[in-house]
């Protein structure tokens, strides 16, 4: 079965057959009172004004239809009434001159019954009702009316004003489902811009965490082994020099790896190949050979507990870049001798605790995973923490820091597993 027409298509169907009708009633009256003859030429005068009416009928319903359809800024529904006043004295004159249009006024009537207001419109079809009993009167030569005149009328107004009033209900219910429609356009504009600017954002947090995680904690290690080999060549240590230079063109080669791969979104290339714990031993190697191309004595090194268990992509990658930025902090400001990387892997749960014996600090003055509430400040330090935070918020894990002045400094991570991960 085919589905119900709509309210519009009804209302589209009503007021098409209204125009219609209008215009086949208008002619046939005037065909009529031009085949009837007249004195003195005078059909010819009242058919001028049947055109004239035809055509200021006509030109209200196109300009309300190109309004309606949004192809005219022009709103003419403040001219409704002179328009419908213009038409309705244009008829009487035209009634005065044949009762053949008297059938003119049923479309009128709905015509009434939709740009007034109902006590209004009711007032004035009432008065359209005994002009057209009044004409019909007088074309019938009767010195009193025969009740089939003065009840069709009547009926046929009362017909009409049921109609019209079930029309206008329609009307409003129409009216109402567009503006409803409206409504959800914009509803479903306003969110997906909400979710395209969420997406935006969400991806230029991406790559501010990798950004700091990569580039930036590259970027640093090379300014820091450059100037450690620029002092080397000052001194006449051209070997040296060398090794440290070196150790600048593997850094920079890792980090122009990390870029290419992060603007596609994928895995670090530290994990396309190796393991977390491969990753994680070879970062400890690194940050020792860069400590030490500094002249620092930091010793970098590897514990695993546990049976190393399948992760997750997100899940080897949070925790690599956890012990790159925990590590960048041991190099740059603890001042510490040994540092120590712990992967355990606990059954329910993965966690990774970076330890460092450095001069540590009083974290009374940050938040309870030490990340400084003022943000990150303007030189762009102080992003690492809250960046590994929420790195770790997204997989429903936790992040714990603990220091003290001078007893070194343990960042915690912990990552829930549901179990399904597979035993290496």
């Amino acid at each position: 079965m085919s589905a119900p027409p709509s309210g519009t298509a009804i209302l589209l169907f009503l007021k098409v057959t209204l125009h219609v009708g209008f215009a086949v009633l208008l002619g046939v009256a005037t065909l009529g009172l031009l085949a009837g003859g007249g004195v003195n030429g005078s059909r010819y005068g009242w058919a001028a004004l049947a055109a004239v009416l035809a055509g200021v009928y006509l030109a209200g319903t196109l300009v309300e239809k190109r309004f309606a359809a949004g192809t005219s800024g022009f709103d003419p529904r403040r001219y409704a009434v002179l328009w419908l006043g213009t038409v309705t004295v244009l008829w009487v004159m035209l009634l005065a001159g044949s009762a053949d249009f008297s059938w003119l006024a049923f479309p009128l009537f709905f015509l009434h019954l939709h740009v007034l207001p109902r006590p209004v419109a009711l007032v004035n079809i009432a008065l359209l009702t005994a002009a057209v009993i009044a004409s019909q009167w007088a074309a019938s030569g009767q010195a009193v009316p025969h009740v089939a005149l003065v009840l069709g009328p009547v009926v046929g107004a009362a017909f009409s004003v049921v109609t019209g009033l079930a029309y206008r209900a329609l009307y409003r219910d129409a009216e109402n489902q567009r503006r409803a429609a409206d409504e959800l356009r914009r509803t479903r504009a306003d969110l997906a811009r909400t979710q395209h600017d969420a997406g935006v954002l969400a991806e230029r947090e991406r790559l501010a965490r990798e950004i700091h995680d990569t580039l930036a904690q590259g970027l640093s290690s090379i300014l820091l082994v450059a100037r450690a080999a620029e002092k080397s060549l000052r001194d006449g240590d051209s070997a040296t020099a060398g090794e440290r230079l070196a150790l600048v063109q593997q850094t920079a080669a890792e980090n122009l790896a990390e870029a290419r791969h992060f603007v596609r979104g994928l895995a670090s290339p530290q994990l396309q190949e190796s393991s977390l714990v491969d990753a994680l031993r070879r970062l400890c190697d690194e940050t020792g050979a860069l400590a030490a191309a500094r002249g620092s004595g930091l010793r970098c090194r590897l514990e695993v507990e546990g049976g190393p268990a399948e992760l997750p992509q997100p899940y080897t990658v949070a925790l690599l870049r956890a012990a790159q930025a925990s590590l960048a902090n041991v190099r740059e400001h603890a001042g510490a001798g040994t540092a120590v990387v712990t992967l355990a892997f606990l059954g329910n749960e993965v966690t990774l605790d970076i330890f460092d014996d450095g001069v540590g600090f009083d974290p009374a003055g940050l938040d309870p995973v030490g990340v400084d509430p003022a943000g990150p400040r303007p030189d762009g330090r102080g992003f690492g923490l809250r960046s590994l935070q929420d790195r770790v918020a997204v997989l429903g894990g936790s992040l714990d820091l603990e220091s003290a002045p001078g007893e070194g400094t343990v960042v915690a991570v912990r990552l829930p597993l549901d179990g399904s991960e597979n035993q290496a």
